[in-house]
């Protein structure tokens, strides 16, 4: 028997890219953490898709919808998951509002609309009146990812986003160290959702941060410091034959 140590997975949330991490340290060379894209059409394929891609033993970062096809993954195979940290995200079923909010970017796609346009579209909840007005180094970052992103990518996400299902109510399951990271300024995923997703995994950190919905483009050095101290402290390597 020997020690593999388990493999760093980014999952970026919708309409961003490895961008998102660039700053916070993560080792992305080769053999580093990998970061696959969202672009599968349903929860479901998108598990599957990376169940095929990850390494035996996985420690997950997922961001806002990389979060939650995160939970549903660990739900799914919770033995190649050694550890999950949550960001910025949201475990309950969508709304009616998200839903219609969703087809309506599918529809403005339809009609010509580009990824970039509908990043700007919420520039604020993204990242907050102040820094959207006062940081143009972040908000061209943002929009950048939407370029990165693309708009048939972007459609196979918010195609994504309508196939989601109730999560919460199924992460008492759940064994693996889990760290949570929430942005206090969070208006598309606010605290309260992290607290929820806390209070049913036994064992769970919470940790809230002064940022908003992008945590970990706005606060990097800060998250990259926590996952790395997070993952030393509780994330151990698995017996592998």
């Amino acid at each position: 028997m020997s020690a593999s140590a388990p493999k760093l997975v980014l999952l970026a949330g919708m309409n961003c890219t490895a961008d998102l991490w660039a700053e916070a340290g993560f080792d992305t060379e080769d053999g580093g953490a990998i970061q696959p894209q969202l672009d599968r059409p349903s929860l479901r394929t998108q598990v599957d898709s990376l169940l095929a891609e990850m390494p035996a033993q996985s420690v997950i970062v997922g961001h806002s919808l990389g979060g939650i096809v995160g939970m549903a993954l660990a739900l799914a195979a919770p033995h190649r998951v050694a550890g999950l940290c949550l960001v910025s995200t949201n475990a309950k079923a969508p709304t009616d509002a998200q839903r219609g909010g969703w087809r309506n970017w599918l529809a403005a796609l339809d009609a010509g609309a580009s990824a970039r346009a509908l990043q700007q579209s919420i520039l604020e909840p993204l990242l907050g009146g102040r820094l959207a007005a006062e940081r143009p180094d972040l908000v061209e970052r943002a929009l950048r990812m939407g370029d990165e992103t693309g708009d048939d990518l972007l459609r196979r996400q918010l195609q994504l986003q309508l196939t989601r299902v109730d999560l919460l109510s199924r992460l008492s399951s759940l064994r693996m160290p889990t760290l949570v990271v929430s942005g206090l300024d969070d208006v598309i995923c606010p605290p309260h959702f992290h607290t929820e997703i806390v209070t049913e995994i036994d064992g769970a950190r919470l940790v809230s941060l002064d940022a908003g919905h992008l945590l970990p483009l706005e606060r990097p050095r800060e998250f990259g410091d926590l996952v790395r101290s997070w993952c030393a402290q509780r994330v151990r390597p698995a017996a592998v034959a």
